[in-house]
């Protein structure tokens, strides 16, 4: 073997080394930091869990949906209720609901709503306030 193969190959063999020496020191300072409490374990997969979920269902429910306006009496007067409660809501934000395919996430995300449209006194559901309440 030359002396320019084995140049290459000492760098090489230091340069993987180098690496190794990187990972060893940062799985040392994750050893040092120690494992997340019970508590901040739960509330970092809480999080993400919240993350993930709020991003599936800004996936589900597109931006515009395509129905027949019409005036918001009409819509209180005869108007369907969100499911489960007695508030009154429109039939697009019946339709997006309708769009979550996950049974415990569509509930969740109605029970929500509902919560929301009562802490704030809202008598009609309509698609904005239903895309600002939907999101946790």
């Amino acid at each position: 073997m030359g002396p320019d193969a084995m140049n290459e190959r000492l760098a090489a063999l230091e340069t993987r080394l180098r690496l190794l020496e990187a990972q060893l020191a940062a799985l040392g300072d994750a050893r040092a930091r120690g494992a997340p409490g019970l508590e901040e374990a739960k509330a970092q997969i809480r999080a993400w869990v919240t993350d993930y979920v709020s991003l599936c269902l800004q996936q589900l429910v597109p931006e515009t949906c395509e129905h027949p306006e019409r005036p918001a009496e009409a819509v209180v007067a005869d108007g369907p209720v969100l499911p489960g409660t007695r508030i009154r809501c429109t039939e697009e934000v019946i339709h997006r609901l309708g769009r979550i395919p996950i049974p415990f996430v569509r509930q969740m995300v109605g029970e929500k709503v509902a919560e929301s449209a009562r802490a704030e006194r809202v008598a009609l559901i309509d698609v904005t306030f239903f895309e600002r309440a939907a999101t946790f």
